[in-house]
């Protein structure tokens, strides 16, 4: 007997903590009215098959019979009461209409049908925002006309994929995935399942205006011995951004209450995350490999260099010309890639200087090596250099002035209290954007650059040239002089 009651001890001792929770004790009795509607042995509610026009619609009830089964075993005298209790039960998802996202009980006819344990809220599931972006990219593919997305809907699904750009397509191929295994199924059965998983996120993500019945009370929270809800993944796909932590490494202090800077740098946060750029890997991996089948022919690991490659030789021709002022094709070539790359080449850079002057424009490309010489200075030497620099770019009357938006321009000028190396980064940068947008693309249709860029091509050509017409004049003079001799000497013979 003793061993017995310490058996039930140690079993309550180790009883899931979200047992006693609030919404728990509610779900349970919930559950219990709803187990003794399904049963039609001890006197439940008939689940029968509607024949509609041209279809059957399979295990339905109305919501007239729920109401008169809740107030005759139930002991409800007034139909009011009764339709609430039933509203309330249907608020949570255990019961549902079949054409409706608005989770009510109605006292008439309406086609109403039960849902499924495995989506019931006692399953303490949180869904993640991946599951709701699988199923309503399902949707998406399956039945339009029956499945057909509701307008809030689309726009969710709109506002997921913008979330998830990164994982979309592991998304896709997962709803393809649960489509083609749902047409396995038989027909009717399909319809149940839809339905049913359609009102397990009608309670979970429901219609604007209603509300989210899987939330708890601040007060409840308050008592509730494990405020650590367990989350759950519908299909299996975990939510990166929302996994809870570990048991093992939650703090056992109490949590300080969230000032208002706090809330406000998190709201700083996630506006950061939600203007953050994402991309696909697949236009990640086609950048990637464009960009090195296009830098191929200037890396001598992979290709044959001219004269020589000084990596394998002692020949250090190679970094000559490179250096040089008398830039090769290639080079030339390579600064239509980018700006950096045109800024990167001393002969680029006084190209584009020399083309800047011809427009009266120099002063943002001279800001802009300002600003790349600065950052080399000794230390000693910054203050009075970014002085010099503000002097003759940015202040009032400057010689040289540049155009700086305001939020640069302030930026700057709180920089410059306290003068450092990156004091010009916000105007630099600002400056480099102007200049890759408006003046570098002018300069790549420019005479200067193209006219540099097809002399280096016909070079060797207008050099043969050169030589065919010199060997052609040669051999007209030469040809010329001996006519002259042999008429001479047929002229004295006679």
């Amino acid at each position: 007997m003793a061993e017995g009651s310490k058996d039930q001890a140690a079993v309550v001792g180790t009883t899931d903590p979200e047992e006693d929770s609030p919404n728990m004790i509610v779900y349970r009795k919930i559950e219990d009215i709803v187990t003794r509607i399904q049963d039609e042995k001890a006197g439940g509610v008939a689940i029968r098959t509607v024949k509609s026009f041209l279809s059957k619609i399979p295990s339905v009830v109305s919501g007239a019979d729920i109401v008169q089964w809740l107030m005759k075993n139930l002991s409800i005298e007034d139909p009011a009461e009764a339709i609430h209790l039933g509203s309330l039960v249907a608020a949570h998802g255990y019961i549902f209409p079949i054409s409706d996202h608005v989770l009510t009980l109605k006292d008439d006819g309406t086609l109403y049908r039960f849902q499924s344990p495995y989506f019931w809220p006692s399953n303490c599931w949180e869904p993640e925002n991946t599951d709701y972006a699988i199923y309503l990219c399902k949707r998406t593919m399956q039945n339009k006309a029956r499945l057909e997305l509701a307008d809030y809907e689309a726009e969710n699904l709109a506002r997921l994929q913008r979330a998830f750009a990164r994982k979309w397509e592991f998304i896709f191929m997962q709803a393809e995935a649960q489509v083609k295994i749902d047409r396995k199924k038989d027909k009717a059965e399909r319809k149940i399942l839809d339905s049913q998983e359609r009102a397990f996120w009608d309670v979970h993500r429901p219609v604007p205006g209603c509300v989210n019945t899987t939330e708890m009370d601040i007060r409840k929270c308050r008592r509730e011995k494990n405020p650590h809800r367990v989350k759950k993944s519908v299909y299996g796909v975990p939510d990166d951004g929302q996994s809870q932590p570990s048991p093992i490494h939650i703090s056992s202090q109490p949590m300080r209450k969230p000032t208002k800077e706090d809330v406000q740098k998190e709201i700083t946060f996630l506006n950061t995350q939600l203007d953050r750029h994402c991309m696909k890997v697949s236009k990640v991996a086609d950048s990637l490999m464009t960009y090195t089948e296009q830098f191929m022919e200037y890396d001598p690991f992979v290709s044959a260099t001219e004269p020589s490659n000084p990596w394998i030789s002692d020949d250090t021709s190679f970094w000559d010309l490179e250096a040089s002022r008398d830039p090769s094709q290639q080079r030339v070539k390579k600064w239509g890639f980018s700006l950096e790359e045109a800024l990167k080449d001393p002969a680029g850079r006084d190209q584009f200087l020399k083309f800047l002057e011809s427009e009266f424009s120099s002063e943002n490309l001279r800001f802009w090596l300002a600003v790349q010489d600065l950052k080399r200075r000794p230390l000693q030497d910054v203050a009075s250099r970014a002085q010099e620099i503000w002097q003759e770019f940015l202040a009032e009357g400057a010689p040289s002035s540049i155009n700086l938006d305001s939020h640069s321009y302030e930026r700057t000028s709180q920089n410059l209290k306290d003068p450092g190396r990156y004091s010009y980064e916000d105007a630099q940068e600002h400056i480099f954007k102007l200049m890759k947008s408006d003046s570098y693309a002018r300069f790549l249709r420019s005479n200067i650059y193209q006219d540099l860029l097809l002399a280096r091509k016909k070079q060797p050509a207008d050099t043969e040239q050169g030589r065919r017409t010199s060997l052609e004049k040669f051999t007209r003079s030469v040809g010329k002089s001996l006519t002259g001799k042999r008429l001479t000497g047929l002229m004295q013979s006679s």
